[in-house]
């Protein structure tokens, strides 16, 4: 076995890829058992392809999963390092998490931030500040499909309510900016049942910007749509981690 997958290994490269060159994606590492990257570096594969040396330099998985949200550097700062990663990978406007959680700590009510977390108006104040016009939104996900817009919202990981991203979806999958865990691809029936508030964070100028940067150019493509309704003002200080809304909060 360990003989073919490196033949097969040899094949490709010689395929794809031109004798002289000295570097290769670290794709074709999967295929070698034993290969890993738990941490980023170069490895040399000398001589499997025939051809001479060749180095890997290959990002190491946790690297790859948080290329394009930022890890939270705390328990209670997932609401700040999703509007830091928002803001940065699909609107171009260059922010870190520690920014963020300094400036909506210092313009929020601190009592509350300190018991209960951020809620999506300190993110919408926030924003303001900074020049962008955001709400929350009672819409599904088709509709944010249609939007072509990333939205911030808040799952329900069994029983750990949590902010995160919402990057692409398609009719069974739904790509997930988590700063928990980087980016992840989750069932869109998963997604629905830890999604119980129905509620979608979204800046809702500059849309061209943040349609053109949703995916990466890799992931899923949405069109341009009207917004549903928007959550009124006083409502968005109800939705932080610590708190779930009831039926009657709208």
């Amino acid at each position: 076995m360990l003989i073919f997958i490196i033949a097969f290994t040899q094949w490709v490269i010689m395929k794809v890829f031109d004798r002289n060159m000295k570097r290769i994606t670290c794709a074709f590492l999967i295929l070698i058992p034993g290969v890993g990257f738990e941490e980023a570096g170069a490895i040399d594969l000398n001589g499997i392809a025939g051809g001479g040396n060749y180095y890997v330099v290959g990002k190491s998985y946790a690297e790859r999963r948080f290329s394009t949200v930022y890890r939270q550097q705390f328990d209670f700062s997932c609401g700040s390092a999703a509007l830091a990663s928002l803001l940065t990978f699909h609107y171009d406007d260059q922010v870190t998490e520690q920014a963020v959680f300094i400036d909506m700590f210092q313009h929020g009510n601190q009592p509350k931030i300190q018991k209960e977390g951020f809620s999506m108006l300190d993110m919408k104040m926030y924003l303001e500040r900074r020049g962008y016009r955001s709400d929350g939104f009672k819409i599904n996900l088709d509709q944010l499909l249609i939007s072509g817009s990333p939205a911030i919202t808040i799952i329900n990981d069994n029983g750990y309510l949590h902010f995160v991203i919402i990057k692409g979806v398609t009719e069974e999958r739904v790509l997930v900016g988590d700063p928990a865990v980087g980016v992840k691809i989750v069932g869109r029936e998963h997604f629905e049942k830890m999604w119980d508030n129905r509620i979608l964070f979204m800046i809702h100028d500059q849309r061209d910007l943040g349609t053109n940067r949703l995916n990466n150019e890799r992931e899923w493509v949405s069109r341009m749509a009207p917004l549903g309704e928007a959550v009124d003002r006083a409502s968005l200080s109800d939705f932080n981690v610590l708190h779930r809304p009831g039926p009657w909060d709208f």
